[in-house]
């Protein structure tokens, strides 16, 4: 049922976004859809309350007056609903959690072994992205907490807290000879590497390294695979699991130069306090990350 609630709501994300397409994918709604609910309630207004602009809309006179009017309020009744939520604490319910792909082959997993131990009436529901993604996930409010490296968080209205830093190592066949550290800058590198857009791509030419990227995969696995049948080697962080690497007869190498480092962060919307099931799952992670 269409509600005055509703349409204000609407209309508070529509001048916030400044964007009708913007504010529909955040809210979940066709554009057409919310453009019948403004419709709606400017029809009960009486006077438009947004123009059109190259770069989106912009509030007319009469939009304008109703944010101010309106605006204080909403946000007074989001700080008590807020604070009724922390207070009261929730112990079921849905956590959404948005994660970089190469965390799910050795953190997290004892991450959600330790949350849903202890919370067996909540859906923790785990969603696997590339580090853009991660961050686009939260700020939407669309994940409610996201594992992600530091080199992709550069937004205002994100907070973030250091979980662990996550070193490098070279990836190689089994029978590759011997040794116990290697120095990239002074290596012919070929490569098996992620898309040019993921994080641990850009770390690696960040360091001053030219590798020749043989061949490109988004998944740890494909890379594993392509890695073992000879096509190169890989540079992945070096808490991946030794067995894992046994089953494709792969071998780390650490790096000694250059130093290939990455920050893994928590980030959460930066103007809400998270909810107390968010804050426990936090809690968790930076347990697991002290081991």
């Amino acid at each position: 049922m269409d509600t005055p609630d509703r349409q204000l709501r609407y209309f508070l994300r529509i001048a916030e976004l400044k964007s009708l397409s913007r504010a529909a994918e955040d809210l979940d709604q066709t554009q057409s859809g919310l453009s019948r609910q403004l419709a709606a309630l400017e029809a009960h207004v009486g006077k438009p309350l947004f123009v059109r602009t190259g770069r989106g809309v912009e509030l007319t006179e009469a939009g304008a007056r109703l944010l101010d009017g309106i605006q204080p309020a909403y946000q007074s009744i989001d700080r008590v609903l807020e604070a009724v939520r922390q207070r009261e604490g929730v112990t079921q319910g849905t956590v959404r959690l948005a994660t970089v792909h190469t965390l799910s082959y050795y953190f997290m997993a004892e991450v959600v072994a330790s949350f849903v131990s202890s919370h067996e009436h909540v859906n923790l529901s785990v969603m696997g992205r590339s580090s853009p993604e991660v961050v686009a996930l939260v700020e939407s409010g669309k994940a409610d907490v996201g594992f992600v490296y530091d080199s992709a968080v550069a937004s205002d209205n994100l907070a973030s807290t250091t979980l662990f830093d996550d070193d490098m190592c070279l990836i190689v066949q089994s029978d590759q000879p011997l040794m116990d550290n290697v120095d990239l800058a002074g290596m012919n590198l070929r490569l098996v590497g992620f898309p040019p857009h993921y994080a641990l791509r850009k770390m690696i030419h960040s360091a001053g390294l030219e590798p020749e990227f043989v061949a490109e995969a988004e998944t740890i696995d494909a890379m594993l695979k392509l890695v073992s049948s000879g096509v190169g080697a890989c540079i992945l962080p070096s808490r991946i699991p030794d067995k894992l690497l046994r089953d494709y007869g792969l071998r780390k190498i650490r790096v000694h130069s250059p130093i290939l480092r990455r920050r893994v962060v928590a980030i959460t919307q930066a103007n809400r306090q998270p909810l107390p099931l968010v804050g426990e799952l936090l809690a968790s992670a930076h347990r697991i990350a002290l081991q």
